[in-house]
């Protein structure tokens, strides 16, 4: 994928990944140290909307998905997460209830980091409240950006932008040439907001028309360009 493209495929995916990149390494080296490590296995919440944070979370290793629960119990999500990235600070900072949900989409190892060993680092280190604010704003223009965008899209056109972003995602994830995206297809059919037999119907179809290719779970992505024109994200 180009640079101009993954520029424009910012507005849609989280930057929190980088937020322990660019504080200070003592101070990285010490939040990392005060971590509890935790594993959860593929399905299994790591906390649910509603409930109030007792602490962060980093995600050392695995994919883990943001999502919100309608009324009839169905899943929307939101998001995936990936290595790097920080979970649940938000509701933290704002003493507010989780807005939404996380589980893990595979076997996850995250490291568990209390509330008061985060507020009082967020206290005494401005670089650390830069990071969390930029993250911050950053997260309020995707919501934004997701928000207008897929509302103005077909089930076609959102399905080719949610696969360009999981490509980098899965890039970013497995940092190989091969980008293989494996998500079940209930998860992708939510992240879409289509049901799960349209989604398979049009995946069926991208893949005749040679611009996926489907091996079991596993979609690739093989012409990035006509999935960026059949978007329109741009």
């Amino acid at each position: 994928m180009e640079t101009n493209d993954l520029i424009h495929l910012e507005k849609f995916t989280s930057k929190s990944d980088s937020i322990f990149k660019n504080i200070p390494s003592d101070l990285r080296l010490f939040l990392e140290s005060q971590m509890i490590d935790r594993t959860y296995k593929k399905g299994q919440p790591i906390f649910l909307e509603g409930s109030y944070s007792a602490g962060i979370y980093y995600l050392k290793e695995g994919l883990v998905k943001k999502y919100k629960t309608d009324h009839a119990g169905k899943e929307h999500i939101l998001s995936l997460c990936s290595e790097g990235e920080l979970l649940g600070y938000s509701a933290l900072l704002c003493n507010e209830p989780y807005p939404d949900s996380i589980a893990a989409v595979e076997t996850s190892s995250l490291g568990f980091l209390p509330k008061e060993v985060f507020l009082k680092a967020t206290n005494e280190s401005n670089a650390l409240m830069s990071c969390l604010l930029s993250s911050l704003s950053h997260e309020f223009g995707v919501m934004v950006n997701s928000v207008m965008i897929f509302a103005h899209m077909s089930v076609r056109e959102r399905l080719a932008l949610t696969l360009l972003i999981l490509s980098e995602k899965f890039r970013r994830k497995d940092k190989s040439d091969l980008v293989e995206i494996v998500l079940s297809r209930e998860d992708l059919a939510n992240m879409v907001g289509t049901a799960t037999e349209t989604l398979v119907r049009l995946l069926q179809e991208f893949k005749k028309e040679e611009i996926i290719g489907i091996n079991g779970k596993r979609i690739s992505v093989l012409k990035t360009k006509a999935l960026i024109e059949m978007s329109k994200f741009y």
